[in-house]
């Protein structure tokens, strides 16, 4: 500041001179000599204030700096002190730092872990979630009660996280589902019935496998729809006998009744069973040439059997009447006998031997076979007859069954295998005239095997009971002479 101020009042009286120099020029020289020098007087006393002012000034800067000095180096040496603190205060805060960052490494290790079994429990609860949602929707006993399964649809979707209520729910409703299994209930409720309409029935729940309803005047099985919950007639009623079985158990009279342990597979099938009347169509035109078979076949049984039974004696006691007869020497009453009993085998040909009694025994014989002779065509009438269609009965069946492969094989030539119910509906029709040809040709034959060993049996007996004939006349005959 001081020499701020020196150099100030220089330029100033430098200045002073020169305007002073300059006004001589105009002016007189003394006049301007004390102007001059009152304004260097000025100058000069202006200076020396100014002087003074930039002294004292400096000294109190001065001062100022000095007391400043003192407190910038103990601000410093604060400062460095802070530094310090701060440096060990910064290191212990990054060693704390660094063991909270293994400690999160650590977290982030069990929370994954954690997280690992969590999602492993949820997938496991929502796994039999899944599974008791299905069991649900295919027990027979949700008919009774529907929407049984609702409460697992937020678990199943993932919209919540399983809790224990949830664990402990699933827990119930499959203890439930089990105890439900294993009991028979008798109630009431609405079923759609054989044509369709929803109507209120009385129901009985076999557990979960069979459910039977009873309408006013209709009783049969159930179908269980698991997509819609409901209960299904089936369309086909079950036979007379199953019907009053059921019957008798409802009202309490029986203690069997008909389950379906395949829960309605077994049952199915009864509406898709054919009787003989419902499958004879399908075997093809072949069917009525083996359905006449069997018409004739039975015919000729009924005629045969008939027959049979019209000619049918006791020979045993025949004879016996016969030998007292002949003993009696009642010839005449024994000829009466045996031709009222002529329309019968043995009586006819022993008949036909009784008018040559007083001949020889040759010609007895001869006559007794004659008469044998002419009857054996009337005993195996028809009898070759069967037999032929006992054997054309099968061929029958195994052409119809050929042309019925053919007509298969025609169509998956026309539209391929990608229909395995196609082919299997055309190979079940052709094989029905093949069972239906077995089914004519084994009782058939078995008819014509009886009726053979019939006809063997009699001709035995005639051949039998001509020999005794003959035997009694000529010891009646042999006894007389005596």
């Amino acid at each position: 500041m001081i020499k701020k101020a020196l150099v100030f009042g220089i330029f100033m009286a430098c200045f002073g001179c020169t305007q002073v120099f300059a006004r001589g020029v105009q002016m007189d020289t003394r006049v301007d000599y004390q102007v001059f020098e009152q304004q260097r007087q000025q100058l000069i006393k202006k200076a020396l204030n100014e002087k003074k002012e930039a002294q004292k000034e400096a000294g109190a800067q001065l001062f100022l700096i000095k007391n400043n000095k003192k407190a910038l180096k103990k601000a410093i040496r604060q400062l460095k002190a802070d530094i310090r603190t701060v440096k060990t205060r910064n290191k212990q805060v990054q060693n704390h730092i660094s063991a909270l960052k293994a400690r999160e490494n650590q977290l982030r290790q069990e929370l994954a872990k954690t997280s690992a079994v969590n999602r492993e429990y949820a997938g496991f609860v929502r796994s039999n979630a899944k599974d008791l949602k299905s069991l649900l929707l295919q027990s027979l006993q949700s008919g009774l009660t529907p929407g049984r399964h609702k409460f697992l649809e937020p678990i199943i979707l993932q919209e919540k996280f399983p809790s224990m209520d949830d664990v402990q729910m699933i827990a119930d409703h499959l203890f439930e589902d089990i105890n439900t299994s294993g009991q028979v209930k008798l109630t009431s409720g609405r079923i759609i019935d054989r044509q369709g309409r929803q109507q209120e029935a009385t129901l009985l729940i076999l557990g979960d496998f069979t459910g039977i309803y009873v309408l006013d005047k209709e009783t049969g099985f159930l179908l269980y729809s698991d997509k819609s919950q409901r209960y299904f007639a089936l369309s086909k009623l079950p036979s007379k006998r199953i019907t009053d079985k059921i019957t008798a158990y409802i009202k309490g009279n029986s203690n069997d009744v008909y389950m379906d342990i395949s829960k309605g597979g077994a049952i199915r099938q009864l509406a898709h069973q054919l009787n003989l009347m419902e499958q004879v169509p399908k075997g093809g035109p072949i069917v009525w040439p083996i359905l006449a078979i069997l018409v004739l076949a039975v015919l000729i049984i009924i005629e045969r059997i008939l027959f049979f039974s019209r000619k049918r004696t006791n020979p045993e006691t025949l004879m016996e009447k016969i030998r007292d007869l002949m003993l009696a020497g009642d010839w005449e009453g024994c000829h009466k006998f045996l031709a009222s009993k002529k329309n019968k085998l043995i009586p006819k040909v022993l008949l036909t031997a009784l008018a040559l009694k007083d001949q020889t025994r040759q010609d007895m014989e001869n006559a007794l076979q004659e008469a044998i002779l002419g009857e054996i065509p009337k005993i195996e009438q028809f009898l070759s007859t069967l037999g032929m269609l006992a054997a054309i009965a099968p061929l029958l069946g195994l052409l119809g069954t050929v042309t019925g492969m053919i007509n298969t094989f025609h169509v998956i030539t026309y539209y391929g295998t990608s229909d395995p119910k196609m082919m299997s509906g055309g190979i079940s029709e052709a094989l029905v005239t093949t069972m239906l040809g077995l089914s004519v040709a084994i009782p058939v034959m078995l008819a014509h095997t009886l009726l053979s060993r019939r006809v063997e049996t009699q001709i035995i007996r005639m051949e039998e009971k001509a020999v005794a004939f003959v035997n009694m006349v000529f010891k009646t005959r042999n006894e007389s002479k005596d």
